[in-house]
């Protein structure tokens, strides 16, 4: 792949139109803004990220994640263009010196398709049609569209989000440019080919897409629709994967779910023994005794060595990047203790975290919800006509075409309708279906 040719400023659904610059903003800030400007990306102040919403202890939100993660995005983007750019004086002046804002957008973008309720709403959707009474959806629906559907995948549906022309919408959806939406794109490749943990970049009605923004950027093809990734998607990730092992931990702390001493272990673990003495000892200077204060500021140099050894990695393997031969993601690639240091933190994540009381609760909580929700909703797209199925579909915005004739329309709708709920809109409408909750009169 080559560099010039996948940093593009071309704009799904305009490529042919052409307006005058009315300011100095770049194309990719524009794609920037419009993302911070727009509902789906509020709404994600209302969808938990781990723990409960709301409580006593302020925790991090979808929104506050995406906020982080697009900071740190811009921070990679931007050390990586300063380093490349001295290989390959070349591409100075050129739009490759934005890609710090392209990854940054990313990053605004990258949880924009998640359901309500964290990775457990995925879970439910998914496990609806294989396990509940979706499975009655089947007969309805192409192989193609059942596979989308098993393999429910947040990532594809923030590119269905940004990209799909809903109703009273104009074409290219969000109208972004080319290589900001590929560099969403974490799994390029169709639900028919999912990678080792089931998941894949687009669903069936937004492959063609994929394909005209992969070819225009010249993204390699490995086979049938299966691409290699635009080599910003692993700057996304890494900064993905910082902010959510990281602030988790420091989230925990917050919690009680782990002890200072062992989250200043876990932060200061992806340092050698000195320097983990050095910002003991910085800490002590400085008067800093509160603990919580001391835990942000390990949380902020594990972040910042995590952010330095991540742009090495992608610089050392640029070739292999842009060759689409590069293996696993830049956190893989990072010297000890960091990379260890990481996976220990995972470990202690998945037992101490994941597994906490507080978090399998709203797990059930809205595991349950999503069920109930899915149940009721696909039954008013099978079979519109009823009483109960009309009042049902009243409910929906109009920009979802639930009243299509064709019933995998429909059926996408209910996806894109349950899928853009807050936790709390989702919770009131199952309230409503079950009759817990009446309107105040």
């Amino acid at each position: 792949m080559d560099w010039i040719k996948l940093i593009s400023s071309k704009r799904l659904g305009q490529e042919h139109r052409y307006y005058a610059r009315r300011d100095e903003r770049s194309e990719f800030k524009r794609d920037s803004d419009r993302l911070i400007y727009s509902a789906p990306f509020r709404r994600l102040q209302n969808k938990t990220q781990v723990f409960p919403l709301p409580g006593s202890v302020f925790v991090h939100n979808r929104l506050t994640h995406s906020l982080e993660v697009a900071s740190l995005g811009k921070s990679l983007g931007d050390d990586v263009a300063h380093r490349l750019i001295k290989v390959h004086p070349e591409l100075a002046g050129t739009l490759f010196e934005e890609i710090g804002t392209i990854v940054q957008t990313a990053c605004y973008a990258h949880d924009m398709g998640n359901p309500p309720f964290g990775h457990s709403g995925e879970k439910a959707i998914r496990s609806f049609f294989t396990e509940d009474s979706g499975e009655r959806v089947r007969r309805h629906v192409s192989e193609r569209m059942w596979a989308d559907l098993t393999h429910f995948e947040g990532n594809a549906n923030a590119f269905r989000l940004l990209t799909h022309r809903f109703l009273g919408r104009r074409e290219g959806g969000f109208v972004m440019t080319y290589s900001s939406l590929a560099s969403v794109v974490k799994y390029p490749f169709p639900s028919t080919a999912p990678g080792k943990h089931g998941k894949f970049g687009f669903f069936a009605t937004e492959e063609e897409t994929y394909r005209q923004i992969a070819d225009e950027l010249g993204i390699v093809c490995k086979g049938q629709n299966v691409y290699a990734r635009h080599p910003l998607v692993y700057l996304v990730e890494a900064a993905d994967d910082i902010c959510y092992e990281i602030m988790d931990i420091e989230d925990a702390h917050k919690l009680k779910l782990l002890s200072f001493e062992e989250t200043a272990d876990l932060l200061l673990g992806f340092f050698d023994e000195e320097t983990r003495c050095s910002i003991r000892q910085r800490i002590v200077e400085e008067g800093v005794t509160d603990e919580n204060e001391q835990v942000v500021y390990f949380r902020a140099c594990a972040v910042g060595k995590l952010e330095a050894d991540c742009v090495d990695a992608f610089v050392e393997h640029e070739r292999e990047i842009l060759d689409g031969t590069f293996e696993g993601s830049l956190i893989d690639h990072i010297p000890e203790p960091g990379r260890g240091n990481y996976r220990h933190c995972a470990s202690v994540s998945l037992e101490k975290i994941y597994s906490s009381r507080t978090v399998l609760d709203v797990e059930l909580s809205g595991y349950k919800i999503m069920e109930t929700l899915m149940d009721a909703l696909i039954g008013a797209a099978l079979e519109p006509d009823k009483f109960h199925s009309r009042q049902l579909i009243r409910r929906f915005s109009s920009q979802y075409d639930i009243q299509s004739p064709d019933i995998e329309t429909r059926i996408m709708a209910v996806i894109d309708y349950i899928s853009g709920m807050t936790d709390i809109y989702a919770l009131d409408i199952y309230q409503k279906i079950n009759g817990i909750s009446l309107p105040v009169v």
